[in-house]
């Protein structure tokens, strides 16, 4: 596991012990591919590809997506079933217009995920498999 990346911006939120949550960190087969779908995604820039880890800073300041090769990633189920690989986390994003967030999103290589559990928000998959909601402000 690498140490965290430090950039905090502005916008980073440091706790009064001097505790600063920076990234959240995806396992994959192969992160530079899967950083340069969340860098087309969210339209950041990836920091640092040193392959096996990838840095994509969030460009306000706030909590950054990294990278790390799992050799032995497997592909979250969604949704859950037993006995089954379960996803870790889900990351959710928010948009200004549902419809064309999804259109964005499958261009970029996303997939809609079969399974809605929710009419005001889109589940899809990454090319991993990791799911993430889109949704609009205030749902």
């Amino acid at each position: 596991m690498y140490a965290l990346f430090s950039y905090q911006g502005d916008n980073a939120l440091t706790t009064s012990h001097g505790t600063t949550l920076t990234a959240i960190t995806l396992n994959s087969l192969d992160p530079s591919t899967l950083a340069r779908f969340y860098e087309r995604l969210l339209g950041w820039t990836i920091f640092r590809d040193e392959g096996d880890w990838v840095v994509l800073p969030n460009p306000a300041g706030g909590i950054g997506l990294s990278f790390q090769t799992e050799d032995l990633y497997v592909r979250p189920v969604w949704p859950a079933k037993a006995g089954e690989q379960q996803m870790m986390l889900h990351l959710e994003i928010q948009v200004d217009d549902l419809e064309a967030g999804c259109a964005h999103a499958q261009a970029c290589g996303a997939t809609l995920a079969d399974y809605q559990p929710q009419d005001d928000v889109r589940v899809h998959l990454d090319p991993d498999g990791h799911p993430f909601c889109l949704y609009l402000d205030g749902e």
